[in-house]
């Protein structure tokens, strides 16, 4: 099935390309006509994208490193410049899901999840600044709904996604005038492999059930929303968070 918005020639850098939804943004990319830079932990993961991509393998420049580190990303954004002339688009996609009461959070889950979650956005920006192409460029943040509302057990990881949705808004306000566009997604309950190890199917059939649409998602949604944000379709949106959910928000 082709991919409906036009990123025909478009250089993008995403982060925790390996699995997921990050995955399903990669290989939607490729089908597209993008080159990607797939920056992941994991290269065993990387390898299995490029090999599900198949005849836009070609398209595709992995990056095997540890997003918390400014060089991975400058790395991968450098390569894909090299490659393609300069980078369009960076998508923070990474992120540690870890949910747990807050009385057991250790030093050493809070630095790594407020590293991914946080401080790779921050090396992302930095790294479109850098090699951006001079006709203007897109960043894409990942963040949640429980962003936004009380979830017991998410605090850290809400804390996260909080934090780059205000990161959004604010380089929506700084970036503009360069013509850099800045939005965020928010996806609801995605039944991506890194969830499905926190939340049981009794928990999934409850979220369902509250789900205005009465379904899950899936992650070909949520990457259809972010290649919908680097088309030319969305050059109007900026500092926009959306909502990809089903409805539970309206309907809390």
């Amino acid at each position: 099935m082709a991919t409906p918005f036009d990123i025909a020639g478009k250089a993008i850098l995403v982060t925790g390309a390996g699995r997921g939804l990050g995955r399903a943004i990669v290989l939607e990319a490729v089908l597209g006509g993008a080159d990607v830079a797939a920056v992941d932990i994991d290269e065993a993961l990387l390898r299995e994208v490029i090999a599900a991509s198949g005849e836009h393998s070609g398209h595709i420049l992995p990056v095997v490193g540890d997003v918390t580190d400014r060089n991975t990303l400058m790395s991968a954004a450098a390569g894909l410049a090299h490659k393609c002339g300069g980078v369009d688009a960076v998508i923070s996609n990474a992120a540690l899901i870890q949910y747990q009461p807050i009385h057991l959070v250790t030093q050493e889950t809070l630095d790594r999840m407020l590293g991914i979650g946080i401080t790779a956005a921050v090396w992302g920006v930095q790294a479109l600044l850098e090699y951006r192409r001079p006709s203007g460029a897109s960043l894409i943040h990942m963040t949640s709904p429980v962003a936004e509302r009380g979830v017991p057990g998410t605090s850290v990881y809400a804390m996260t996604k909080a934090a780059v949705a205000s990161l959004t808004r604010t380089l929506a306000a700084e970036l503009g005038p360069q013509g850099i566009r800045v939005n965020a997604l928010a996806p609801g309950s995605i039944p991506t492999p890194g969830a499905m190890g926190l939340t049981s199917p009794a928990e999934y059939a409850r979220r369902i059930a509250a789900i205005p649409l009465r379904r899950l998602g899936t992650e070909r949604e949520v990457a259809l929303a972010a290649l919908y944000l680097l088309s030319d379709a969305a050059s109007f949106i900026n500092g926009e968070v959306i909502h990809i959910d089903g409805g539970i928000m309206a309907a809390l």
